[in-house]
């Protein structure tokens, strides 16, 4: 039986970094010295005919010395590194700053560990409800595998862009917009968890490329254009139907309070009829939008 099982590409190591054998540049260039003054030695030799042999012979050492040692010189800023290969191979990697040297066929490809931050663009995404929505973020990201970075991936920054606007998405998608109940989880009313969310998706997917994530921040998030007033409505009018269920609800509250105080202080005794119309003109004072009138009933409740 074949097998088909696929391997998942994030779980996949095929390059791991290690420390590369190099030489402190400084001490060969104390080297690089002493070749140049057996240069001259050689020279004071030739001028000597007995020692004329010894002198050319020192004068093609010193000479293969020289360039040997000169071709191999190459300085690292701090964060900085260098991958060592020979013929192709990798054969380690160099953090250290400063002045180094390595044996002239050894090739060096630098590469930065600095901290880089980007800006994505702003991309149409459809939330958890189907709504369209622009959404952009800011990520901080850095390099912590120079190996995996160089030989794992084709090229580690596009592969970042590239892997930012997946995971923008693939979170755009997880959350709605916005819950006017905030009984879940939303885009703009839980932006930290948001984030974080976002940065733990990015970082699964850069994690082959030997990136780390060290921050993601939403910077853009709205409707998209074509839907922006209908939303804003629709979130107004929610807004009011929350409001009126708070003002119901209290004013249910009190008006049950002032009829169980009448009651029980025995201030006025009530009918079902007089307690509905009690209720009724209280609902109507404490739900009303405007200021109420008082009116004077100069007769009984029944005329």
């Amino acid at each position: 039986m074949t097998d088909t099982h696929v391997p998942d590409h994030r779980a996949l190591r095929l390059s791991q970094e290690t420390a590369a054998r190099t030489a402190n540049g400084y001490f060969m260039l104390l080297m690089l010295l002493l070749t140049i003054v057996a240069g001259f030695v050689a020279l004071g030799l030739m001028a000597d005919e007995d020692m004329a042999g010894w002198g050319i012979l020192l004068t093609i050492v010193s000479g293969l010395a020289f360039v040997l040692i000169i071709k191999g010189f190459y300085l690292l800023q701090p964060n900085q590194a260098a991958a060592i290969l020979l013929f192709g191979a990798y054969k380690g990697t160099d953090r250290s700053p400063g002045l180094r040297w390595v044996l002239p066929w050894y090739s060096k490809t630098k590469i930065s560990t600095r901290a880089r931050n980007v800006t994505s663009e702003r991309l149409k995404v459809n939330d958890l409800r189907g709504n369209p929505i622009e959404i952009a973020t800011n990520v901080v990201w850095r390099v912590t595998d120079t190996a995996q970075a160089l030989f794992d991936i084709d090229d580690y920054t596009k592969f970042v862009f590239v892997q930012i606007e997946s995971a923008v998405r693939a979170i755009g998608a997880k959350y709605p917009y916005d819950d006017i109940e905030h009984q879940e989880t939303t885009l703009r009313g839980h932006a930290e968890e948001v984030s974080e969310q976002l940065r733990a998706e990015l970082q699964d997917r850069v994690r082959i490329a030997g990136i780390a994530v060290d921050e993601c921040r939403l910077t853009h998030l709205a409707y998209a254009p074509e839907i922006a007033q209908s939303m804003l409505r629709r979130q107004q009018a929610e807004a009011v139907i929350a409001a009126r269920q708070k003002i119901v609800i209290g004013a249910v509250s009190m008006v049950e309070n002032a009829l169980q105080l009448l009651s029980e202080k025995g201030v006025v005794q009530l009918d079902d009829e007089r307690k509905a119309a009690m209720v009724s003109n209280l609902m109507v004072v404490l739900c009303g939008e405007r200021d109420t009138q008082p009116v004077v009933n100069a007769g009984t409740l029944y005329q």
